[in-house]
């Protein structure tokens, strides 16, 4: 594996250097697919991402829009609804857009882990392994031969049969399931999206060894997500710390470093490209671009950070990024027939930036197919 080295010293009281930020910001733009983006489908973004933060279902759907330029809010539909990705909570016990093919070996990297880390809360709510087999039961009977149920119908199923659902019982007995691998999140219904089961869902699963899951896991995240550190995923994973050196090691040539600052990135070995020419971005709320990472000031100044998550709540705002920086937060207003956008920035904006703002909302206008309202800029 390559190493490339920066200059010495590039840290000043901690903070790293403008023009190493900027590097950062510039090389997760283009992993990210976030300029020069060549992908042609939804389904190709998906894959390019490994797992695209989910728990906000219409971020997710225009995460992974926006990496493939042209695509629209009903070609994310139709990959769920042909069965290309699914949302489950494969890593971090977080929902995710992911492959529906991957489903299964990235599920096993952590499940059992991650179920045992639940033990605590499910006795307090007074779930067992007896219950989540009666549950299971239930849901099996309930889908079985290509049933679809809405996350509601489904919870109705539940109470019908004893088992209760109140008290959040409801919400960690579909999450249970889902890392057993027994359901997942499926094709889009009018009433949301349908829980199904996995074995009918997903018919021709990717096999990998333990090994190899780990090696295809390291790969496919510093590809998509590099530079990034070790450290960076490791928190985005949880997978265990030999674990993850053992897949660096394994991946070989296929990944490459940098050291800045004395801190060793990793990205894929034919990732030489950088982002150069500026432009603007409109990313939705709890984008992989700043959630995928443990430190996030190469692309949010920290001092702004409390304007993207407020309160440190765990909600990440949708953000304005121009060249590559945090720059904003912006909403959006559905109508009939169209959509406005407004815009926060933490600085007032250049009238190049108000331009190439005014596009990207366009962009996104086109994204819901309906027109653009009004496109307005605040600063504050």
């Amino acid at each position: 594996m390559s190493t490339e080295t920066s200059s010495p010293g590039s840290a000043q009281n901690g903070r790293m250097r403008r023009t190493d930020r900027a590097r950062l910001a510039n090389l997760r733009l283009v992993s990210q697919n976030l300029v020069a983006s060549t992908l042609s489908s939804p389904a190709d973004a998906a894959f390019s991402m490994l797992a695209t933060q989910a728990q906000d279902l219409s971020s997710a759907q225009w995460a992974l829009a926006v990496r493939s330029p042209g695509s629209s809010i009903a070609d994310v539909d139709r990959a769920f609804n042909d069965g290309s990705i699914v949302r489950s909570w494969p890593f971090r016990g977080t929902l995710h857009v992911i492959p529906a093919a991957d489903l299964g070996w990235m599920l096993a990297l952590t499940r059992d882990r991650t179920l045992r880390g639940a033990t605590t809360r499910h006795t307090g709510l007074g779930l067992d392994d007896q219950i989540f087999s009666r549950a299971a039961d239930v849901v099996r009977s309930s889908l079985q031969g290509g049933g679809r149920l809405s996350r509601a119908a489904l919870l109705a199923e539940l109470d019908a049969s004893g088992i209760a659902t109140d008290h959040q019982r409801g919400g960690h007995i579909i999450w249970y399931l889902a890392h057993t691998g027994l359901i997942c999140f499926g094709p889009m219904e009018t009433s949301g999206q349908a829980v199904v089961l996995t074995d009918e869902w997903v018919p021709e699963p990717r096999q990998l060894s333990p090994d190899e899951a780990l090696t295809e896991l390291a790969v496919r995240y510093f590809s998509s997500h590099g530079p990034a550190t070790l450290r960076d995923l490791l928190w985005w994973s949880k997978v265990l710390v030999p674990e993850a050196r053992g897949a660096i090691e394994r991946a070989g040539d296929r990944l490459r470093q940098i050291v800045i600052d004395n801190t060793v990135y990793y990205l894929a070995a034919d990732q030489t490209a950088e982002a150069v020419a500026p432009g603007l971005l409109l990313l939705p709320g709890f984008d992989e671009y700043l959630l995928g990472y443990t430190d996030r000031d190469a692309v949010l100044p920290p001092q702004h950070s409390a304007r993207i998550v407020p309160g440190s709540n765990g909600i990440f705002l949708p953000m304005v990024v121009s060249s590559g920086q945090v720059v904003g937060t912006w909403r959006r207003t559905v109508r009939r027939a169209s959509v406005d956008t407004a815009a926060t920035t933490f600085e007032p904006m250049t009238p190049t930036s108000a331009a190439r703002y005014r596009k990207a909302a366009q962009g996104y206008a086109r994204y819901l197919g309906l027109n653009l309202g009004e496109a307005t800029i605040a600063d504050s």
